[in-house]
């Protein structure tokens, strides 16, 4: 049986019109190379094969061959596996890398291995002592005056810190929710990205439906995707909506789930419910919500969507890593790592470093207080020993409720530590009388008893006149030392993880970019692939013309 006779046109024709295509798909891919986050794309194909209902009246033997190809859509290469294990692996990034910053902040004035800090001050004031061994020293005004000088150095130094520790909670907060800075903060980063993704997601799900792929409204969709990622742990699914869900060509809803964890167990929320409900319905928010001082914040996530209960809303409450005022945490992200150091431990937390999950800016706070307020009162309870029991002979003193009034010795923080102005007019001075054995001795006794107490052990099972004093059975510039180290071995340990986080995360974005990424190698390969392919389309069609130049004028001249 001779076939229609332009048939083999058609099947030429739609050769040459899918090369065309995938040309210009292939120079769509090499002119956005360089586009961040631009996946790259190819065409679909399928075999042209009419079965039905020609085949119902074709002969049997008739091989149903030869109608070319069918140019179905126009689709990206991308591999969900490594999508879903690049934002993984963003969520750890995220985290160390907001963790990095926090503890680099507190480095800049508690890191005594860089620093003339703390433990320096406390090594002057031993060493101003240390010229107490002669009794004639002690009744030197200079000597006194150096001695209230280098406490006064030491006493300046835990204010600053003090200062500088509530100056990192600020900022910490405002990288939260970005009050008071010209900035966004995370919360209105991750805002406007759910507000975004919602909206791309009704856009894409629109021209969808009119026939349009929208392939680079899902590359931006998928951009965001990933900058979530960095902020809050996330899964993506894909669904079809529930009016839709038997029809296959139907297009699927993109739909993003918070993973959270609540007493140990994995919980998730749906962020992003596809294009459910109307504008605006279909993604959450969140809020941060502040503790009374700024402190132990939670994050309130809420989900708005159809089906949600209470009136289309759910609220869930993230909070830090150890007391804080809910059960429920991220795994990861840089949001977890801001509520965690914001949280830390509580004002009656134990002195034992090792009790906290996470050494925030609370436990650096809570160990310069017990060192402020332990070495006033070592030093106040010498020098009134000193003084023949005369109780207002405290050299250290509460300076902010000695302001405008009677110097206070108690509620003595590092914040509020300061040197007796009473000390420094002269009312007061170093005392010169009993010893701390109870016995009337050298003029130098009370500064002898200071300079022991320098290197005193204090712990809870300490005698009088040390008892109530507890540094963890550490000197108070071993306790300093110990807290410096606690920072840097925290951030060291930190360092490698965000090396190691980097490391994998680079891994896997080259992995990914070998799927989705423009290989210049490769679409000239291809390129030259889909000209040889329409240059042969184009041959068959002479080749067809010619053989139908023959049927016409040729045939059946024989005989005439």
């Amino acid at each position: 049986m001779v076939r229609a006779t332009f048939a083999g046109f058609t099947t030429a024709l739609s050769a040459l019109q899918a090369n065309q295509k995938r040309l210009d798909i292939t120079g769509q891919n090499l002119s956005n190379m360089n586009t961040v986050g631009y996946t790259r794309q190819q065409l679909e194909t399928s075999s042209l094969n009419y079965t039905n209902p020609i085949s119902h009246y074709m002969n049997g033997s008739e091989i149903t061959v030869g109608y070319g190809a069918s140019m179905d859509k126009v689709t990206q290469i991308r591999d969900p596996f490594l999508d879903a294990q690049y934002r993984s692996q963003m969520e750890k990034s995220g985290y160390a890398d907001a963790m990095q910053t926090s503890l680099d902040s507190l480095s800049r004035f508690l890191d005594e291995s860089n620093i003339a800090g703390i433990r320096s001050a406390f090594d002057d004031i031993q060493n101003t002592l240390n010229l107490a061994q002669d009794p004639a020293k002690v009744n030197d005004k200079v000597f006194e005056s150096e001695l209230r000088l280098r406490m006064e150095k030491l006493t300046n130094l835990l204010n600053l810190s003090a200062q500088k520790i509530e100056e990192a909670k600020k900022q910490e907060f405002e990288r939260l929710d970005g009050e008071g800075t010209n900035q966004n903060g995370a919360e209105q980063t991750v805002n406007d990205i759910l507000k975004q993704i919602g909206e791309l997601n009704r856009q894409i799900k629109h021209n969808q439906i009119f026939g349009q792929p929208s392939l680079e409204l899902m590359d931006e969709r998928n951009v965001l995707l990933d900058e979530l990622s960095s902020y809050i742990p996330i899964e993506v699914r894909y669904s079809k909506d529930a009016a839709h869900k038997d029809d296959k060509d139907w297009p699927d809803d993109l739909y993003v789930d918070m993973i959270y964890e609540n007493g140990g167990n994995r919980q998730s929320l749906t962020l992003i419910s596809g294009t459910e409900g109307s504008a605006k319905q279909n993604y959450g928010k969140l809020e941060i919500v502040p503790g009374a001082d700024a402190g132990n914040p939670n994050l309130n996530v809420t989900a708005k969507f159809t089906g949600a209960p209470a009136g289309g809303q759910t609220d869930v409450v993230i909070g830090g890593s150890n007391d804080d005022n809910s059960d429920s945490m991220f795994g990861g992200g840089s949001i977890q790592a801001s509520l965690n150091m914001l949280s830390g431990k509580k004002a009656d937390a134990p002195v034992d470093i090792e009790l906290a999950d996470t050494h925030g800016y609370q436990y650096y706070t809570n160990h310069l207080d017990n060192l402020a307020k332990s070495f006033a009162t070592v030093m106040n309870n010498l020098n009134i020993k000193g003084s023949y029991g005369k109780t207002d002979a405290y050299l250290m003193v509460n300076r902010v409720a000695s302001a405008n009034g009677t110097p206070d010795i108690n509620g003595i923080t590092a914040a509020t530590i300061g040197i007796n102005p009473k000390w420094t007019d002269g009312t007061v001075e170093l005392g010169k009388g009993f010893s701390d054995t109870g016995d009337k001795n050298n003029a130098n006794d009370t500064a002898l008893a200071m300079l022991r107490a320098m290197s005193v052990s204090f712990n809870s099972k300490n005698d009088p006149p040390y008892d109530g004093i507890d540094l963890g059975d550490k000197t108070f510039s071993g306790y300093i030392s110990n807290v410096s180290t606690v920072l840097a071995t925290d951030s060291s340990h930190n360092q490698s993880s965000l090396k190691t986080n980097v490391t994998i995360l680079n891994g896997i974005q080259d992995s990914r970019d070998s799927v989705s990424g423009v290989s210049l190698d490769e679409e000239a390969s291809n390129m030259m692939t889909y000209l040889a392919a329409y240059n042969a389309a184009s041959r068959l069609m002479t080749t067809l013309d010619e053989a139908l130049n023959t049927l016409i004028n040729n045939t059946g001249l024989v005989g005439r």
